[in-house]
This record gives C-alpha cells, sequence and structure tokens, in this order.
C-alpha cells in the first residue's frame, strides 16, 4: 500500500494520472479487442467450421455469459489475493483460452473456451477498476475509471476493426492471435508496472457481502443497466438502420460505426473530468444526451447529414455516464470495491445482452427498424427516473446526518 501511496503523490505533484492506470486501460483494450473482433470475422469462422452463422453467433453469446455470471464469483473468490496477481492471473487464463481456441477445430471446445474468456475478462475489469482507483487520489476515481474503460472505447474504434481487417489477409485466427501476444505483454508490463500489494490478513468477504446489501446500490446498477441498453440498441442495428433506412451506402457504415467510438472516447473524457464532483450533472447530460440523439435518430431517420452527427452525439452520451456510474458505485460501497466493482460489470454486459431480445420482441411484431430508437429513448428515460432516485435517497441520508 506504500508504494501506492507514493505513485499517488508523485502523479498528483505532476497534474497527471499515474502510469499504472494507463497500463490497465491498455490490458482492456487488447482483452476487449476480442469481443468486438469476433462479429466482423463471424461468417469466416462459420465456413472454416463448417457451422451455421447462427450457431457461430452463439460464440458472442457465450462470451457475454461467461462475463454476467463471473465478475461477482471470481471477486470473492480472489479477494485475499494481491490485486496485482489476480490481473496477471485473469490475463494468462484469457491468453491460454484464446490459444486453446485458435488451436482446436472443434467448435464445442471453441465454445468452451470463450465462455471462460468471458469469464476471465470479467475478472480483469473488476479488479482493474479497483486497481485504478487505489493508484489515484479519492477525488480522482471517476477520472481514473474513465481512462480504465477508455480502453473498451478504443478496442471499438480500433481493435476490433483492425484485427477484423488483419483477418480478412490471414484468415480469422489472425486478429485473435495479436489479442493474445498484446494480453501477455499486458501481463508482463503489469508484473513490472504496477505495484505490489499485500492481501488482506483478515477475510473480507462478509464485509463485502454486507455492504452489497444498500438497496441505493441496486439502484446505482439499474441506472448502468438501463442506460448501456439504451445506447446499445440503437448502436447494434445501426447498420441496417443507416442501409435501409437513412440510404447510406454500405461502403460508408464502418466509418459511422466508427464516429460512434469516437464520441464514446470523447464522453468517457468529458464524463472522467466532471463524474469526480458533479456525479448526477454526469449522469444526468449522459441519459438527457441518449434520449435525444435516440428520438431525433428516429424523427430524422432519413436525412443523413443530421443522422451522421447523431451518431457521434449517442457515443458521447453513452459513455459520459459510465465514470460517474463508476465513481457512485465506490462512494457507497466503499466497504466492498471489488465484489461491487464485478457487479458493475455485470451490470453493463446484462444491459448489452438485453438488447436482442428488447429489439427482436419489436422486429418480430412487425414495427420496422426505427422501433430500436424509440426503444432507446424509453429506455433513457426509465434510467433518468432511477438517477433521480438515486439523488433523492442521497439527498435523504445527507439531511438526516
Amino acid at each position: 500500500m506504500r508504494a501506492e501511496t507514493v505513485q499517488q503523490q508523485a502523479a498528483a505533484s505532476r497534474g497527471r494520472l499515474p502510469l499504472g492506470v494507463y497500463l490497465l486501460a491498455l490490458s482492456l483494450f487488447a482483452m476487449g479487442s476480442a469481443e468486438f473482433l469476433l462479429a466482423g470475422v463471424l461468417p469466416a469462422i462459420a465456413d472454416d467450421l463448417q457451422i451455421t452463422l447462427s450457431s457461430a453467433g452463439a460464440l458472442i453469446s457465450a462470451f457475454a455469459i461467461g462475463v454476467v455470471i463471473g465478475g461477482p464469483p471470481l471477486a470473492i473468490m480472489t479477494l485475499r489475493w494481491p490485486r496485482r496477481t489476480t490481473l496477471v492471473a485473469t490475463q494468462v487464463i484469457f491468453a491460454v483460452c484464446v490459444t486453446i481456441g485458435l488451436l482446436t477445430d472443434s467448435y464445442a471446445v471453441l465454445l468452451a473456451t470463450r465462455f471462460l474468456c468471458g469469464l476471465a475478462y470479467a475478472g480483469y475489469w473488476a479488479v482493474a477498476a479497483v486497481t485504478a482507483i487505489g493508484l489515484v487520489t479519492p477525488d480522482r476515481n471517476a477520472r481514473a475509471s474513465g481512462v480504465v474503460v477508455s480502453g473498451l472505447s478504443l478496442a471499438m474504434i480500433a481493435g476490433g476493426p483492425a484485427g477484423a481487417l488483419l483477418s480478412y489477409f490471414t484468415g480469422w485466427r489472425g486478429g485473435f492471435w495479436i489479442v493474445v501476444a498484446l494480453t501477455v505483454a499486458g501481463a508482463i508490463l503489469t508484473l513490472l508496472v504496477l505495484p505490489s500489494t499485500s492481501a488482506d490478513k483478515k477475510p473480507a468477504v462478509r464485509r463485502e457481502l454486507r455492504a452489497m446489501r444498500q438497496p441505493q446500490l441496486w439502484v446505482v446498477y439499474a441506472v448502468t443497466l438501463l442506460s448501456t441498453a439504451a445506447y446499445m440498441i440503437s448502436f447494434n442495428y445501426l447498420a441496417a438502420f443507416l442501409t435501409d433506412v437513412t440510404g447510406i451506402p454500405g461502403v460508408w457504415v464502418p466509418a459511422i460505426l466508427t464516429l460512434f467510438g469516437v464520441g464514446a472516447f470523447v464522453g468517457l473524457s468529458i464524463g472522467g473530468r466532471i463524474g469526480d464532483r458533479r456525479p448526477y450533472h454526469a449522469l444526468l447530460i449522459g441519459a438527457v444526451g441518449i434520449l435525444v440523439s435516440s428520438v431525433l435518430l428516429a424523427v430524422l431517420a432519413r436525412h443523413a447529414l443530421a443522422v451522421v452527427p447523431l451518431v457521434l452525439l449517442l457515443g458521447i452520451a453513452g459513455f459520459v455516464l459510465n465514470p460517474a456510474i463508476y465513481g457512485r458505485v465506490f462512494t457507497i460501497a466503499a466497504e466492498a470495491p471489488t465484489l461491487a466493482g464485478a457487479t458493475t460489470v455485470s451490470a453493463f454486459q446484462l444491459g448489452i445482452s438485453l438488447v436482442p431480445a428488447l429489439a427482436g420482441a419489436a422486429l418480430n411484431a412487425g414495427a420496422g427498424i426505427t422501433s430500436v430508437t424509440w426503444i432507446g429513448a424509453g429506455l433513457a428515460v426509465a434510467a433518468m427516473l432511477t438517477i433521480f432516485l438515486d439523488r433523492m435517497i442521497s439527498r435523504h441520508r445527507s439531511q438526516k446526518t
């Protein structure tokens, strides 16, 4: 812990975050690229393994399920481990599982390794967020969390598309070998750069579980789930929206999707800087931004000059919330940072996982593709209501004290 304190003070004196925070973001970028890369190579996997496209799509679901259910149990299991040990262990497990999947021609083995990758990814993400706030002073928690999560936006912007492009020339496995190499490099750098921390001598499981019983914490998880689903439902169906409704040629779709990722990076930067001082401002700005963007996308769907900047705005609004969400979680559950952070990861992924069901219900009922943006607007309103509820609870508690 002394090494962490020294690094905090040194970084603060220079007005920047510690190097370890950026290393965590880089490692999350490497591992997150495996999630976004898969969507771009599904047809190639289906052809290579001689399976249907829907079966190949189950590989995405297997990873998501691993993330949703893996974070909290792994957080409990590793509470008594030094954080650096946990980070390196999850990176090694992730790299090994990806490697096994690349060396096999068995669909069943590949499906199992994707699930295990999701577990390891969830464990790393949860501990990385806690480690980041341990490297900075409390007034910079949201900013540090924002930088770490920015690794995911970079994976969306560059990692996934670049890996898919590489796989086009080398076969679908090519991009994943780069993911393995970067993950191993991240594990080595973690051992060299991050300060060592000793494990808690006293078991902390009961303390963490007790802190998780707070109703307000679950209100913040509801904000996480609803806001994530609100912007991801539009993003996931954006390609069909742009080509079928807006009439934009398919060749421009990847660039516009990348624009969403650029907006996500900008949103994380903004949210990280205001989330520590004004968390509710960041949360409401993000939710209102998602609402406005979603409604305007539906109303102006046929006007490309309006739709393109709205995609950027949606990315900004969606990711402005994320640093503030982590800030609220670590403020409410200060006694349970590891388990609370892991559950936050699960809430994010659960919000993403609900998108196909919500959109599928509307589309199967005969609604047009613009219905997904209206659903996103409705989810944004629900997120705003839960944000107000969180704020009311906080004000009530402050008045009592």
